[in-house]
């Protein structure tokens, strides 16, 4: 059964919580559930939810990237390397300079990449919505680039 997109809610109503089951002590493994991600907007299409950390401070982080449908970044690239996983639907990817979504390359669910530091790409999604994990070492950024036709 695939669970990926279900808010917290309709999550619950999925999982059957046995009646003997004990919530994990929160000194010994951390937890987050759908309904305790905190999304707010990145840029217009784009919203993110931290799991961990903070890409703009130094150590290991995690996000949740949602692109909404029709939404894609412009050429940038980020100041270190980034690595994405393809949680919900196909994202769709450029290492060109120049902006043009007919060119885009699918990469559909459970497909994996690495933003290497410095390289050109954009991406985001086409006619779904596209939910990402992206895992790196902050601080990081990302530097937008002139086009080039």
């Amino acid at each position: 059964m695939m669970l990926v997109g279900l808010t917290g809610a309709a999550l619950a109503a999925e999982i059957k919580i046995p009646p003997t089951a004990v919530k994990p002590d929160p000194r010994r493994a951390t937890y987050k559930l759908p309904g305790d991600l905190k999304w707010h907007v990145e840029s217009l299409g784009q919203l993110q939810a931290p799991l961990f950390g903070d890409p703009s401070k130094p150590g290991p982080y995690g996000v949740l990237i949602k692109w909404l449908p029709w939404h894609m970044s412009h050429p940038h690239f980020h100041t270190t390397d980034r690595w994405a996983y393809v949680v919900q639907g196909t994202w769709w990817v450029s290492t060109s300079d120049h902006y043009d979504p007919k060119t885009t390359w699918p990469l559909p669910v459970g497909s994996f990449a690495t933003d290497l530091a410095g390289k050109v790409h954009w991406d985001g999604a086409k006619d779904e919505t596209v939910i990402l994990e992206i895992v790196g070492m902050g601080p990081s950024d990302s530097v937008k680039v002139p086009e080039k036709k």
